[in-house]
């Protein structure tokens, strides 16, 4: 399957603009999601052998492999309930915020295929919390979904960045009863002001008032605590993570995801004058090495979700060995087709198997 798509539908894919062609992959997925006796075939295929592989357990959830579709993807809820057959043992949908928004002026998207890269400036376009939180109340809820479902958070481009945690707060309130877990995304480089909600006091204020509104949740007859992870920058100094770390500690979140997308231009991108975040192959190492600091850094016990430059097995196999629980591609899948998702999960279950 990979051979073909890499032969024939990805050549037929990139003759369009990025951002159409990601519509179409949306749509098609939305209408497989639909046809649910073909995706029960296609989710026998794409499933690991039992005999290869052992649920993997984080946050408090299950899940029947590694590998998850990162944010970015399925901005608005629409395509997820395809994505156990495809081989994806969780997906994150997002990132959602508060207001409906329609992100940055077009075009913001942009493949390097000989770089196995994308730059983007999407700038968090979504239909809003309100929108996606209807139409996941018609879609399968916690606790009887296929795979995990995340929701990824960030904050409306309208609001300040003082009253950034109303606005997160907002958000949570109608999404977290729809999520198995939740991120808040304070990390995007394409929303102004946004990565200053990694700085100490601003950090603080957003996670003590989150965790306080998730007890408060839980403490509600019915009410259940939802995990609550923190996806950080790649561009972060390691004395920066460490504050990050020692803030994640004091508020007990569940897990970190890193990374989201570099600022940063190495190597050949040097030449390339365009603004957003770079995500693919040309983050592989700095994602890895950010994932390393953080598993030392807290003994391994914070579980970690690497992202970042995971384009085959081999790179995600590093993200692994480096510390991280779970793995997530998004980019990965644009070079490497639908089915990609699998064909990582099936080698890492076989190192699993062997180690």
């Amino acid at each position: 399957m990979g051979l073909l798509y890499e032969r024939m539908i990805r050549p037929a894919l990139f003759r369009l603009d990025s951002e159409h062609a990601h519509e179409r992959g949306v749509s098609a997925m939305a209408l497989l999601g639909a046809l649910s006796p073909v995706c029960r075939a296609l989710e026998a295929w794409t499933r690991l052998p039992v005999a290869q592989t052992r649920p993997i357990e984080a946050f408090g959830l299950k899940f029947p492999n590694a590998v998850g579709l990162a944010a970015g993807f399925d901005k608005n809820a629409r395509a997820w309930p395809a994505a156990a057959a495809l081989g994806f043992g969780h997906v994150e949908i997002g990132t959602v915020t508060a207001l409906a928004q329609g992100g940055n002026d077009r075009p913001r998207m942009f493949r390097y295929p000989a770089q196995e890269a994308v730059i983007n400036r999407m700038g968090f376009n979504n239909d809003g919390a309100e929108a996606v939180a209807a139409r996941l109340a018609r879609q399968p809820g916690p606790g009887h979904r296929r795979i995990p479902l995340g929701v990824n958070l960030g904050k409306s481009k309208v609001t300040d960045i003082g009253r950034a945690t109303e606005d997160y707060l907002s958000s949570f309130a109608r999404l977290a009863g729809h999520a198995d877990y939740l991120v808040l995304n304070v990390s995007s480089p394409n929303t102004p002001g946004l990565r200053q909600l990694q700085d100490e006091t601003r950090l603080r204020e957003l996670l003590g008032a989150v965790t306080a509104a998730n007890r408060a949740r839980a403490a509600q007859a019915g009410g259940r605590r939802v995990p609550l992870l923190l996806k950080i920058a790649p561009d972060l100094t390691f004395p920066q993570i460490d504050v990050v770390l020692t803030v994640i500690a004091e508020f007990g979140l569940d897990g970190i995801i890193a990374t989201n997308t570099t600022l940063a231009r190495p190597g050949w991108f040097a030449r390339v004058n365009e603004a957003g975040g770079l995500s693919g192959a040309p983050l592989r190492r700095t994602s890895t090495d950010i994932i390393n600091y953080i598993s030392r850094a807290t003994g391994g016990r914070l579980p970690i979700i690497g992202v970042g430059g995971i384009t085959d097995a081999a790179s995600a196999g590093e993200k692994i060995d480096a510390g991280a629980t779970l793995v997530q591609v998004y980019t990965g899948m644009i070079y490497r087709g639908p089915f990609f998702a699998r064909a990582v999960a099936l080698a890492l279950a076989d190192r699993q198997r062997v180690s």
